[in-house]
């Protein structure tokens, strides 16, 4: 007998969308936490927001603007490289630059607090044929690219000096991946809305490389456990009528503060950007 849950072709679409997006956020979730660059991730969501309601104010659609805007600004962060890093307080400017524009065109194109809302905070439940469509889409484009620059990615990050000396272009490498968790945030959003993105690009991932050192095993492990927490979380919210994006939150949190608890019990004590694997290169 099929459950009730599956009754419904929207739940249907819920799964399946919140499935395609969780693993390309955990997969890219995970490089971009070990690269450090968790905070440019967030301020790429609020960039997202404002690209999503400037749409919205001169009649296109919303994921064509979040596109658009996420990387562009994606691309920018990338080709500034040294010159970025550590610059926390510039994309803190950024991030609320953003979020503020995004207020602006969302009082200019006269949006209601349900539109507001459903970006802020993702609106699963409602995601219609045509943009899943979409969203698989760039779940294989963005998962096919990453791929294709895995092994120089990896290098980039873990031993930028050598592999620069060894002819790696890790600015142009940087570059692009920035866009790639653009695209990643531009599909996120979806599902869990701007203010939430962290849930399932750097819950997992953080989780992930706190449980395990090995490269293969952790992108797995990010994947699954991103996976795992937004299904689970579109049930509990189905059951108990609580927002779906609060439910996939509070289990993404509690799974990190599960594995912060073993690492500690097994006497590791790193943190989650401190278990860097070592990547298979010579």
């Amino acid at each position: 007998m099929i459950p009730e849950i599956f009754a419904y072709d929207f739940m249907i679409r819920a799964f399946a969308a919140s499935g395609v997006v969780a693993v390309v956020a955990g997969t890219v979730g995970y490089v971009l936490v070990l690269r450090g660059q968790t905070f440019a991730g967030h301020a790429l969501a609020h960039v997202a927001f404002a690209g999503a309601t400037g749409a919205a104010w001169i009649g296109a659609a919303p994921l064509a603007g979040v596109l658009v805007f996420t990387v562009g600004a994606g691309t920018i962060m990338g080709l500034l490289g040294e010159r970025l890093s550590g610059r926390d307080v510039v994309i803190g400017v950024v991030l609320a630059l953003s979020l503020a524009f995004g207020i602006l065109f969302l009082r200019l194109g006269n949006a209601n607090a349900a539109q507001a809302t459903s970006l802020l905070f993702g609106s699963v439940l409602a995601i219609a044929p045509a943009t899943f469509g979409w969203l698989l889409a760039l779940a294989v484009a963005t998962l096919s690219v990453l791929a294709a620059m895995g092994r120089p990615l990896l290098f980039a990050t873990l031993q930028p000096e050598l592999a620069e000396a060894r002819g790696v272009p890790v600015r142009a490498v940087g570059t692009v991946f920035l866009a790639l968790v653009a695209l990643t945030v531009a599909q996120s959003i979806q599902v869990v809305g701007v203010l939430l993105v962290f849930t399932l690009m750097v819950g997992p991932p953080a989780a992930a490389q706190l449980l395990t050192t090995r490269l293969g095993a952790g992108l797995a492990l990010a994947a699954g456990l991103a996976l795992a927490q937004a299904w689970l979380g579109i049930v509990v919210s189905y059951y108990t009528d609580w927002p779906t994006g609060f439910c996939i939150a509070t289990l993404s949190a509690l799974v990190y503060f599960a594995a912060v608890g073993l690492n500690r019990r097994n006497g590791r004590g790193r943190s989650a950007t401190q278990s860097q694997p070592v990547p298979p290169i010579v």
